[in-house]
């Protein structure tokens, strides 16, 4: 990993970029819910590479130059211990589950809670589930990646990404699953109070970087923190999500685009505060 820039120009220089960004992505341009509109594979005319020929207003899914997911490989990675931990202050609050043909979403009808990125709040909204993974590390994906997204007062986006492999149940799904199994598509159910803060995050070290929504109308703006640990889900709950979508929804997970130079920093707290 390059580590020849001191750590405070990359501060600056991505301070910087979150200010020039900060006017693109807004919640007026948030993910689409007509899962009719698109599709994930190519051979039916819908598929990733013809998002920005399908809706004028998706555009950028064909042309833009800051889209997700991508690769976080090692050899570009900023590694940067003066990046502040990610602040979480999360609360219970009334929620509903949604199929939306396309992923399983849960969204949150009340205030509940917030992350704290460089002094600017984000109320958390939902979360929804991608199988496989979307984001790569080093060219492997994961079984399955979690996206939880958040919306500053002025409707800025921010989210958190986590990525999961086979293994033992993850607690957070496995209490939606039974809301999970028995949701058509297009409709949605209510939860009762759920707390955000059972999604179990891991290690504190995190990727961070600008990019997109990964659905249409693929926004950018979009400030990504990717945590570097994968967590585990088994293979019932992987399935299960698979299970629930529409047909052709299977695999809901948008090919890895190009960098085109962007930075991507790496938080490793140092070792020496006593962090993992």
């Amino acid at each position: 990993m390059h580590t020849t820039t001191p750590n405070f120009l990359f501060l600056i220089l991505f301070s910087l970029l979150l200010s020039s960004l900060f006017t693109i992505a807004t919640s007026s341009e948030s993910e689409t819910e007509d899962e009719t509109q698109f599709s994930y594979i190519e051979d039916t005319g819908k598929g990733p590479k013809r998002w920005g020929q399908i809706n004028p207003d998706w555009k950028a899914c064909g042309n833009g130059a800051m889209q997700s997911p991508i690769d976080l490989l090692d050899a570009r990675v900023q590694v940067l211990p003066n990046l502040e931990k990610l602040k979480r202050d999360y609360k219970p609050a009334p929620a509903v589950v949604k199929n939306r043909g396309h992923d399983v979403t849960v969204e949150w009808k009340g205030y509940a809670g917030k992350i704290n990125i460089n002094g600017t709040y984000f109320k958390l909204q939902q979360c929804h589930w991608h199988s496989p993974s979307e984001h790569t590390f080093n060219g492997s994906r994961y079984n399955l990646e979690l996206h939880v997204i958040h919306l500053s007062s002025d409707e800025k986006i921010a989210v958190i990404g986590i990525t999961y492999k086979y293994g033992r149940a993850d607690p957070f799904l496995t209490r939606m699953l039974r809301h999970i199994d028995s949701l058509p598509v297009g409709e949605e159910k209510e939860l009762g109070i759920v707390n955000p803060g059972d999604i179990k995050f891991g290690s504190r070290k995190y990727y961070r970087y600008i990019g997109s929504l990964t659905v249409p109308p693929c926004t950018e703006g979009v400030i990504w923190t990717i945590s570097k640990k994968v967590r585990t889900a088994t293979r019932e709950q992987v399935r299960a999500l698979r299970k629930a979508v529409q047909d052709g929804y299977e695999a809901n997970a948008r090919p890895s685009q190009e960098v085109d130079g962007r930075t991507v920093l790496l938080y490793k707290p140092s070792l020496r505060r006593g962090s993992t």
